[in-house]
């Protein structure tokens, strides 16, 4: 598992992408950063002509139930690998 300081490192060294991720990259990225800092998604889930929150919204509902620190893990797992 990630420690706090691992996670806040990935969050910091993710800013230094030379090129930008592909969309699902970019959706895995923000539910993950979500649900190990917030939790579960809450709220009403954004209109259909809202497409870019919605599909944000969608990506961290998908993690539902997944523990914080499960969360930070696969996110600097995946930081690791868009790094590498």
């Amino acid at each position: 598992m990630a420690t706090e300081a691992e996670f806040q490192d990935a969050s910091v060294r993710i800013k230094t992408l030379t090129s930008r991720p592909d969309n699902m990259a970019l959706l895995q990225l923000y539910a993950l950063y979500k649900q190990a800092t917030k939790g579960d998604a809450s709220g009403k889930r954004p209109g259909a002509l809202n497409m870019v929150k919605r599909a944000k919204f969608d990506a961290w509902s998908a993690l539902k139930a997944t523990a914080p620190d499960q969360a930070r893990a696969q996110y600097v797992a995946l930081v690791d690998q868009l790094l590498a």
